[in-house]
Formats: C-alpha cells, structure tokens, sequence
C-alpha cells in the first residue's frame, strides 16, 4: 500500500518537470485506497479500467491550466502536464512501483464531483501501485527506427 509519503515524493518529482516559462500548468489530486475520494474516483471508471484500476494503491487524477479567466493559459499546458505526469512515473519506477495513465473514466461525471477550479480540465488518471503481473507491466514498444521516421513523410529531409 502506497503511503502518504511516498505519493507526495510522487508529486514532488512532478513539480520538477521543465514547463513553458515556468508556468507549471498541471494540478494533481492524489487518492489512496480506501480514501472516499478514490472510491469516488472508481465510481466514474469505464468499464476496460474498472477490471483493474480499484486495486491500485493510489488513483491520481490530473489537470491542465487551460485558461485565465477568458484568456488562454499556455499553448503547451497538455504537453506541459505530460511533462509532470512523465517525471512523477520514473520517481515511481525507482521506487519500485508501477503507474498505468488512462482516460477510461467519465470525463463529465468525474469533473462534476470533483470541480476543478476556473480555466482547468481533467485530462487523465494515474494508477499508482505495485505490478500484480511483471509481464505485462511494459506494453510492446515502438522499435527506436519507427519512433524517428513514424511522423515524417518518407524521402523528407
């Protein structure tokens, strides 16, 4: 069971991810097993995650700064909050433990219960725990030569 500590350690390494001009545009809202709030949060699941997702020690949903009042925020606060969300996943691989980022939730439901403030969005869920299975821990990955040419039109230099 993931303890208070080690979730705020998790969100520490967040909030030292680069971000545009320093604008830090991610909110997380941690819950532990067993918290009302976790049990809240596996109430909005879809039924793909809801197979899993419930026994994981901690349930982080995320948010990206989208607006200030009627202004825009930061073009890059998605990218921004991947950013986070990347740097809290490697604090959680070196402490031995495992997160799986999802969007199989009701969006609508979960901003409902859980109100963000003005101008954020809720833009994912992190499952926090240990791996029940190690084989699956890792899904296949991409071979490095499809990362580099994947996105590019061939014979474009």
């Amino acid at each position: 069971m993931l303890t208070a500590a080690q979730s705020r350690l998790l969100l520490e390494a967040a909030g030292h991810a680069p971000s545009a001009g320093n604008s830090q545009p991610w909110g997380f809202r941690p819950a532990l097993r067993g918290d009302p709030v976790h049990r809240l949060i596996v109430g909005h699941l879809a039924p793909s995650s809801a197979r899993w997702a419930p026994d994981a020690s901690a349930l982080i949903v995320t948010a990206a700064r989208r607006a200030v009042g009627d202004m825009p925020y930061s073009d890059f606060a998605d990218y921004d909050l991947g950013q986070a969300v990347a740097h809290l996943t490697i604090q959680a691989e070196a402490m031995g433990l495992a997160c799986h980022q999802f969007r199989a939730f009701d969006l609508g439901g979960l901003t409902d219960d859980l109100r963000p403030a003005p101008g954020w969005a809720i833009m994912s869920v992190v499952a926090v725990g240990r791996s029940v299975d190690e084989t699956t821990a890792t899904p296949d990955r991409m071979a490095i030569d499809e990362l580099v040419t994947a996105a590019w039109e061939p014979d474009r230099a």
